[in-house]
């Protein structure tokens, strides 16, 4: 579930200056290793921008049934860090606490108007509007019971000037038993209107909103949850491979492949003119392809062609002019 969090920056700065940032090591960090980013940048009306990034996030996650995905940030770590490392005083921490422990959709905000200290501070009415506002959009999107509005969010990186997101992954009841996977978030983003300003010699400033996905630490979590469940991780996403056990027959392996791809069927061929079935084979196993098309002097002069099983390695001989149908039925059967 994305989580929200108001930096002290755009929201409470004024009523709590510095006070309000956690130290740097409990901040939650961006999300590490390779990742695949998306941006929007330019003038545009409050918020709408930020809904859609949000929206992406949850599509994401979503699409790639990794399961329940939310934020966290444990306050006790933060207290005892700023009590005993920082030096700050046990009250002040706990006065802290009291809104940063704070986490909840729509009607969170509503509550924090009301709030005496927070209501007559401009800078943090102005957050709460934008978060209203947000709020708004995202439940026509659909998607207010993905998101939660958490105080205690805070990034490690200085560029952020609004709303800032972060996703991790919680494990479902299916998955108790399992060892927890610890890859930390596996989105984050948020707003950060100055930061091409720091790269313009004239100082422009681009309003920029983002979102990065942490492409390596899902890998990973599907690689692990596949190797719990004992299923094989494939490299290809290849269903058949048209193979031949003799010379010369490239133009016949092109004439099959070009009918397999026409019916929407992912196939392919080694970019040999003659290779060894036993290779072709191998190859199969090696990658987790399915099935096996294979055609020969024999079945070019009887008009058929012949599947493998790759896993059982049975073999049964089919007619030409029913090779798409047959392979058809067989995925669909898998």
């Amino acid at each position: 579930m994305p989580q929200l969090g108001l930096l002290p920056k755009r929201a409470w700065a004024a009523l709590f200056s510095q006070l309000l940032r956690p130290p740097p090591s409990a901040c939650t960090q961006a999300v590490r290793g390779h990742s695949q980013d998306f941006d929007i940048a330019g003038q545009f009306d409050p918020m709408i921008p930020d809904a859609e990034c949000l929206k992406i996030i949850c599509e994401i996650l979503s699409g790639l049934q990794l399961g329940n995905f939310l934020i966290k940030m444990p306050w006790t770590d933060v207290r005892h860090e700023m009590v005993t490392k920082k030096g700050l005083a046990p009250e002040v921490a706990d006065r802290i606490g009291d809104y940063v422990q704070c986490h909840g959709g729509v009607s969170l905000v509503e509550q924090l108007f009301q709030d005496p200290r927070l209501s007559q501070n401009k800078q943090a009415l102005e957050g709460l509007r934008d978060l209203k506002l947000l709020f708004e959009y995202l439940t026509l999107f659909g998607i207010t019971d993905k998101i939660s509005f958490d105080l205690s969010l805070a990034r490690g990186l200085d560029y952020y000037t609004g709303v800032i997101y972060e996703a991790v992954l919680l494990q479902t009841p299916a998955q108790a038993e399992e060892e927890p996977l610890n890859v930390g978030s596996v989105a984050a983003g948020g707003r950060y209107d100055e930061l091409v300003a720091m790269f313009d010699p004239k100082g422009h400033k681009v309003p920029c909103v983002g979102l990065s996905i942490g492409v390596e630490r899902i890998f990973y979590i599907v690689e692990q949850r596949m190797k719990a469940l004992g299923e094989k991780i494939r490299a290809t996403e290849t269903q058949v491979f048209v193979a031949t056990p003799q010379k010369n027959f490239l133009q016949e392996r092109l004439k099959l492949i070009a009918e397999l791809w026409d019916a929407g069927i992912k196939a392919e061929m080694p970019y040999k003119n003659n290779p060894k079935l036993l290779s072709q084979l191998h190859y199969c196993e090696n990658t987790g392809i399915p099935l096996v098309v294979i055609i020969g002097e024999q079945e070019l002069k009887e008009g058929v062609v012949k599947i493998r099983s790759v896993a059982s390695r049975g073999e049964v001989a089919v007619k030409r002019e029913d090779l798409v149908t047959e392979i058809q039925k067989r995925l669909s059967e898998s």
